[in-house]
């Protein structure tokens, strides 16, 4: 598939997914545009051996991490960044609480140790299959199950913990 194809197909996925692990728009879309520069310049070096979506994705997160190495931060900043776009029609009332709700799970998600946090995103919010999150992260089959698992109930314990409070 020609790149151009590529990124009318991907650019949405691969910018929410790297948002979900930096929490700032802007800095997401100039990796997103690195991502598909990168993609362009390697292109050659795809050998099919998986989705392209996966092979992008793979390339995102290569930046996101090489982005942090240049801050010399040691960690993902935390999402504590609230959704963005909130289009709903709800009443008032509603809208708050779907307000609250994204919230709480963007800061729950926010407060996981990184290696949960690319889990979840992959497996839960991108929909990406335990391989294809395998061959992304570059892990093994199990740790992403694993990682998966814990992180999910780690999010459980503090969504239920911060409504017990």
């Amino acid at each position: 598939m020609p790149i151009e194809r590529m990124y009318v197909k991907y650019s949405d996925s691969i910018y929410h997914f790297i948002y979900f692990l930096v929490g700032d728009d802007e800095l997401a879309k100039d990796l997103t545009q690195e991502t598909f520069l990168k993609a362009i310049n390697s292109r050659s070096k795809f050998r099919g051996q998986s989705s392209e979506k996966t092979w992008l994705s793979k390339i995102a997160r290569n930046l996101v991490y090489d982005h942090f190495r240049r801050k010399r931060l040691l960690k993902f900043i935390p999402f504590l960044h609230e959704h963005e776009q909130i289009d709903y029609t709800y009443s008032p009332e509603h809208w708050l609480q779907a307000k609250n709700e994204h919230y709480e799970l963007y800061e729950a998600l926010g407060k996981l140790p990184h290696h949960y946090r690319e889990a979840i995103v992959l497996r839960k919010i991108e929909q990406f299959s335990i391989i294809e999150s395998a061959q992304i992260l570059g892990w093994t089959e199990a740790k992403v199950k694993n990682a998966t698992e814990r992180g999910m109930k780690k999010m459980t314990e503090l969504l239920g913990g911060e409504r017990d409070a």
